[in-house]
Parts: C-alpha cells; structure tokens; sequence
C-alpha cells in the first residue's frame, strides 16, 4: 500500500494521543518510537497536506513527508528549539522543504516568508479540524483574484515580483495583498 493511502487512512487519533506535544518531544529524545508513532499519527496528515497542495505530486510529497519524521527522529534536539505550536511549526516546515523541492527542479527567485502563526493548540485533532474549516471558508470568501495570488505566494512559491508580473501589478501591490491576505486568514482561523 502506498504511503499516500497509508496517511490518508489513518484512523483518527488514538487513546496514544492523550500524551502532549512537549511529553512527546522528551520521549523522542529518549529514543521511544511508541512516541514517536503516535507524533507521527498526530502530525502526518497535515504535513502532507501542506506538501501535496504544494507539490501537486503525490509521490514527491511521501518522499518529503518521509525525509521530515525521520529527520525528526534522527535529531529530535530540533523540536526543543521549537516556539510555539509543533503543528503550526511542522505545517511552515513542510511547506518550506516542499518549495525548496520546487526551486530544485526548476529554479526561480526567491520567496519571502509568508508566516502564518497558529494561536490554537493544533495537537487537538477538534481544533485542528475546526481551523482547517474556518481557514478553507475564508479562502473561498476571497476574491478571485486575491485567492488566485495567495495561492501562487503560498502553494506555488512564486515570489512577489514573479506574481506581479504574471498579474500586471507592482511587486509592492503585490506584497500587500498577500499581507491583507494572510492577517484575514489569521483573524478567521481565530473563529
């Protein structure tokens, strides 16, 4: 069965997941794949969300949803460097190795972060599903146009001035939308 299956069958979250996101962090350290797995279970399906809607590639999404848990489990120290929410975090890296993957098979310019900070607690399989919900209903509230921009900045990796000359625009204009974009998506992923 491929991983794709695999991910997307997932059962929902298990009585494993009763543990939280920093318990989790010190068993990994201490080398515990039980841990392991369930921080897998808990963060799989977004990470390879974020990286399909990004790669558009079913098969170069497993690669990178494979590379990011082991090289999760091969340097745990790294989570301990984490602010803030593991699931945010985990969803900003996935989608940074998924466009870094872009750039290396065709190279373009560069990208400016675009951060979009959770200030749920998404190790909550509800609450998860509950911003998911809130963040997909207010992209289809957006304006064609500004949709069509967020999605060239955030899933394509298009930079501000590679967008800009796609849609006739100033890179400035550009950027602004995108930042009007992104603080709107924030405000409605707050529900």
């Amino acid at each position: 069965m491929a991983l794709t299956a695999k991910v997307m069958e997932m059962p929902a979250p298990s009585v494993r997941e009763v543990r939280d996101d920093a318990t989790l962090v010190m068993e990994i350290r201490g080398g515990d794949e039980a841990a392991m797995a369930c921080f897998y279970d808990r963060y799989a399906r977004v990470v390879y969300s974020v990286l399909l809607r990004v790669l558009h590639h079913p098969s170069s999404a497993e690669d990178l949803l494979e590379d990011i848990f082991l090289g999760i489990w091969r340097n745990p120290e790294e989570l301990l460097e984490v602010r803030g929410n593991l699931g945010a975090w985990l969803a900003i890296l996935a989608r940074n190795r998924a466009i870094d993957a872009l750039r290396r098979r065709s190279p373009r310019g560069t990208v400016a972060d675009i951060s979009m900070a959770a200030m749920h607690d998404l190790s909550s399989e509800a609450e998860r599903q509950a911003v998911a919900e809130n963040t997909r209903a207010a992209i289809a509230q957006l304006a064609p146009e500004q949709r069509r921009i967020f999605a060239m900045a955030f899933f394509d990796g298009l930079s501000d001035k590679e967008i800009a000359e796609i849609v006739g625009e100033s890179a400035p204009l550009i950027k602004m939308r995108i930042r009007d974009t992104l603080l709107a998506l924030r405000r409605a992923a707050r529900g």
